[in-house]
């Protein structure tokens, strides 16, 4: 009986437990999310201003980083990580917790974003970017974010170190990952199977929706692993060609779901606690499970990205522009053009108010003067040019449907 048992637990520690790890042949449905992924994540965007699309992908983090606290059980708004991000947080020590973890999120990913604009990102799907997210992610945290309790267990977490210690095990949910003596053989297997070197576009695509289940699956860290498979997911995207610049989010997808919001849950917890018919004759995941999994979470995005392009079209944000202006108190009606016009060329020099909005030049720096005091119009520097802006408190009119309504 002792050897029966040692011989199934060596078999639960090998790194091919993972397998399989990819899709080796993709279904008609499959090819044809991922064609589709590939080219409408081609286009989003490409209307817009640089300039603009800079500052629409600043909003897009802060989504992104909503979404992913919202999987995690925190429901930490807009306006509050809008405040993190200024460097004021809450006197509650809970919602300045999670204002950290937010502002940490956001800043990671907009490195992320840097690193791939400037084409050094690396490998996203290998052991010391993903130790570097974890690390990153939790730079700044106070020791008691650091500190795991409960379930017999109580030590302080490392960051950007993988779990190596028995009490870094844990149960998740149902599903037992590897021991944490395993988890550096684990990774070194996952890095292999998903480095993009040795992939084409379309496998590249597919192996996002796989490395992002399989991440978890191994849950190589003692406490973090959702976020940083979301921010590996993301930085998969945009190594992959399908980022679009960091206009779209994949955590409001995985938390928003196809039909509903617990759809992400189900799916990961079905990949790991397989129904009858969906293990191999080893005891693995089948090749017909993992493709379930990564159609649907391929599905997921597509969806956000077709959501996005609709909210990004250059006719539609300049028509949302308008109406707010419009049912303003306090702005007048030509702010519009100045609105219109930072849209369309990105930015425009202080002095060119009067032009744009063909008022007197006093009229026209009171007009100027109110965009800026509500954040819609702003600069790098007090004198610079000025840019469109997306204030956390207009979110939800210009923006209808990005957060949920509360």
């Amino acid at each position: 009986m002792a050897q029966k048992k040692a011989a199934k637990n060596e078999l639960i520690e090998v790194p091919t437990r993972i397998e399989p790890a990819r899709v080796e042949e993709p279904t008609e449905a499959l090819s044809d999310v991922v064609a589709e992924l590939a080219a409408t994540s081609a286009t989003l965007g490409k209307a817009l201003h640089p300039r603009t699309a800079a500052n629409l992908a600043d909003v897009v983090r802060i989504m992104n980083t909503y979404y992913s606290n919202l999987i995690e059980g925190h429901n930490t708004r807009p306006k509050d990580i809008e405040r993190a991000l200024a460097g004021k947080f809450d006197d509650d020590e809970r919602r300045r917790n999670l204002q950290i973890e937010a502002a940490a999120h956001v800043r990671v990913q907009a490195e992320v974003d840097r690193m791939a604009a400037e084409n050094r990102l690396p490998e996203p799907a290998s052991a010391d970017f993903i130790c570097w997210l974890h690390r990153e992610f939790y730079r700044d945290a106070p020791p008691a974010m650091l500190q795991i309790t409960g379930a017999g267990r109580d030590f302080v977490m490392a960051p950007g170190e993988w779990r190596s210690l028995p009490e870094h095990d844990v149960a998740v949910g149902r599903h037992v990952p590897p021991s944490s003596e395993r988890v550096d053989a684990f990774m070194r297997h996952f890095e292999s199977r998903y480095r993009f070197a040795n992939l084409g576009k379309a496998g590249r695509i597919m192996a996002i929706a796989a490395a992002h289940h399989r991440l978890n699956f191994i849950h190589p860290f003692p406490d973090g692993n959702g976020r940083v498979s979301r921010l590996m997911s993301h930085a998969m995207g945009l190594s992959a060609g399908i980022g679009a610049h960091g206009l779209w989010s994949v955590s409001r997808g995985l938390a928003r779901g196809l039909k509903s919001r617990g759809e992400y849950k189900s799916m990961m917890d079905h990949a790991d606690m397989p129904r009858q018919g969906d293990l191999d004759g080893r005891g693995n995941l089948s090749q017909r499970a993992l493709n379930e999994f990564v159609l649907w979470f391929l599905r997921a995005c597509l969806d956000q990205v077709t959501f996005m392009s609709g909210l990004f079209e250059l006719d539609s944000l300049a028509r949302r522009l308008r109406t707010y202006v419009d049912r303003s108190a306090v702005l007048k009606p030509e702010t519009a053009r100045l609105l219109e016009e930072a849209l369309i060329r990105g930015e425009f020099e202080r002095g060119e108010a009067p032009r744009i909005t063909g008022l007197p030049e006093r009229t026209a720096r009171r007009v100027l003067n109110d965009a800026v005091a509500t954040g819609l119009l702003a600069s790098e520097t007090p004198k610079g040019p000025l840019s469109l802006r997306f204030p956390s408190d207009m979110l939800d009119a210009l923006f209808p449907r990005l957060f949920p309504e509360t």
